[in-house]
């Protein structure tokens, strides 16, 4: 059996094939998919192929900075939001690096302009990797 990581509540993570580097997140394991704060959404094609276009503000305590990001379209869904109201979000599927492990997670892309994270894991991105500690945070990455 191996050995699974341990988190916090709040964690810092990579998301390196969109170019975000130190990303805050907060977990959520009642939340079902993870789900990202962008602006600017387009859907653009590259070589026939739907892709998404789509600006994030990584530091959280620099809002003026800007990351420009391309992904491939992974999918379209109906999500329901935990106010009950579904919406059709476009879905990524990227790297996530936490600590010394990586692994590719999908991601829905929404506002998330209201909430005090940019970033929500949610059950499918954790996997059988990881056990939460609600009441710790940081436990992976040093802040």
């Amino acid at each position: 059996m191996n050995k699974k990581m341990i988190i916090g509540r709040i964690e810092v993570c990579d998301l390196p094939k969109i170019g975000v580097l130190d990303l805050q997140f907060r977990v959520d394991t009642g939340a079902k998919t993870s789900s990202l704060h962008v602006d600017n959404l387009e859907v653009i094609t590259k070589k026939g192929k739907p892709w998404i276009r789509f600006d994030i503000h990584p530091d959280v305590y620099d809002i003026a900075k800007i990351s420009s990001c391309e992904s491939p379209l992974h999918d379209v869904r109906s999500i329901k939001s935990s106010n009950g109201v579904s919406e059709e979000r476009y879905v990524i599927k990227t790297l996530m690096r936490l600590g010394d492990q990586s692994w590719a997670i999908e991601i829905t892309l929404t506002n998330r302009s209201d909430m005090s994270y940019l970033m929500l894991l949610g059950r499918q991105g954790m996997g059988k990797r990881v056990l939460v500690d609600p009441s710790r945070t940081f436990l992976v990455s040093s802040r």
